[in-house]
């Protein structure tokens, strides 16, 4: 995520902390080398001048805190204003005093909405909601059908009606919903290649209609200037009240990230990161901020630890631990909980100071996979006490899974090395494991 954004960042703050004292030259050399780097990274230009110029206003002339260097008193001015510019706090949805609340999903063909919807809905859903979803895209071919197959597989509730028009099978949703006591209904507009006045105006008369709480803006953040530009063209026609990023995993650049709510003054409210229908997080600008800046995300990280990792498995591997007792199964186990957690690398971005190390690092996100299928392969007996494996079980592990007797031996070995560190393990050790479930 934003990876060439971060890795530019990154050299000019080196070049910065490699200067004794900065003069107003300095700071002002520094920040041109910054205002190239955001419209590189496709920034919006007037978001950049406005940026850059708030940055010095408070760089220069700023008193140097004893223990701080200067070069770090910059690079903390710009986080905080890259904090503010993302939006300064995190946006909650709105929910209406009267069920059911309603979110219209707008945005572009191809930008993400429908998957969106779903994603939105199963975020809901473990929160104990009953949400519906509503297939009211009439333009794009098999547009309905793609959201109830997302919406089966989520276990949600989809409505779909054979209308002519949109605003009337919208209407009909509700209905709908208040019957069966479902709380939010998520619309799933129609998009354009373009926009366009006929798909505008059925925006706007579904607007009167429902009066929803929340218009949500779904941005492919990948188009960058082009995610902007239609930004602000729906607001200026929806007022919409949040924006959401989609794609963002492939986003190098994080232009877009950076100028939509600038340009159009709504908070982004959530981020997809994934193709996973559980890859969608709750925007925090000061974790985003921290993210582009090469500092990492380890709240983020922690969160995503304690919604995949299971307490009563965690105290019971715990207790297995202290035993000794640790085995394939158990390894097994914690690789399942690890792969909940999202894609390797992603987990690996939230580490501070690795998202520069890993520059010209390739994550093999198979390497999960072939772990897996090696003990997969594995009888019972080989994963409870794999002092058993011999030459000949490991020759047909090694068929099993698709793998070579190589790859099994270098897992064994793993398995092996990771058993010795865990008799050094002292007191509390380990521990970690709880502390890591009940940290804030």
């Amino acid at each position: 995520m934003f990876d060439e954004l971060t890795q530019k960042l990154d050299k000019v703050f080196r070049r910065l902390r490699g200067m004794g004292i900065l003069s107003e030259t300095n700071i002002h050399n520094a920040l041109r080398d910054v205002r190239r780097v955001l419209l590189e990274s496709d920034v919006n230009l007037k978001v950049a001048r406005d940026f850059l110029a708030r940055v010095q206003e408070r760089a220069v002339g700023q008193e140097v805190i004893g223990s701080v260097s200067p070069a770090q008193q910059v690079i903390k001015i710009i986080f905080d204003e890259m904090v503010e510019l993302l939006g300064g706090e995190s946006a909650r949805l709105l929910v209406s005093p009267r069920p059911p609340t309603v979110y219209m999903v707008v945005g572009l063909q191809g930008s993400g909405k429908t998957t969106f919807c779903a994603k939105l809905g199963l975020h809901l859903k473990t929160k104990g909601r009953r949400p519906l979803l509503v297939a009211a895209d009439l333009q794009r071919p098999a547009a309905q059908e793609q959201l109830e197959i997302l919406a089966e597989s989520i276990g949600v509730t989809v409505f779909r009606e054979k209308a002519n028009r949109a605003p009337d099978a919208c209407e009909a949703a509700m209905d709908y919903a208040r019957r069966n006591s479902l709380d939010p209904v998520i619309i799933d507009t129609a998009g354009r290649l373009h926009i366009d006045q006929v798909l505008m105006a059925e925006l706007e008369e579904i607007q009167q209609r429902l009066s929803p709480a929340e218009i949500l803006f779904v941005a492919d953040s990948m188009t960058g200037q082009d995610a902007v530009n239609s930004a602000k063209a729906f607001y200026d026609k929806l007022q919409f009240s949040g924006a959401i990023l989609t794609k963002l995993d492939g986003d190098a650049r994080g232009g877009a990230a950076l100028s939509i709510r600038a340009v159009t003054q709504q908070p982004i409210k959530f981020i997809s990161t994934g193709e996973k229908l559980d890859a969608l997080e709750v925007f925090h600008p000061s974790r985003m901020a921290s993210r582009i800046l090469g500092k990492g995300d380890v709240v983020s990280l922690v969160e995503k630890a304690q919604e995949a990792i299971d307490q009563e498995e965690a105290e019971k591997l715990e207790q297995k631990l202290r035993k000794r007792e640790f085995d394939f199964e158990d390894f097994l186990s914690q690789l399942r909980q690890l792969k909940k957690m999202g894609p390797l690398a992603g987990m690996l971005e939230m580490i501070p100071g690795m998202a520069g190390r890993l520059k010209d690092v390739k994550v093999d996100e198979g390497a999960l996979r072939r772990i897996e299928a090696i003990i997969l392969s594995m009888t019972l007996e080989e994963r409870r006490n794999p002092k058993v494996l011999n030459g000949s079980r490991r020759r047909r592990i090694a068929r099993g899974s698709g793998t070579r007797v190589q790859d099994i031996n270098r897992l064994v070995e793993q398995y092996q090395q990771m058993r010795r560190m865990l008799k050094n393990f002292k007191g509390g050790g380990p521990g970690m494991l709880r502390r890591m479930m009940k940290a804030p």
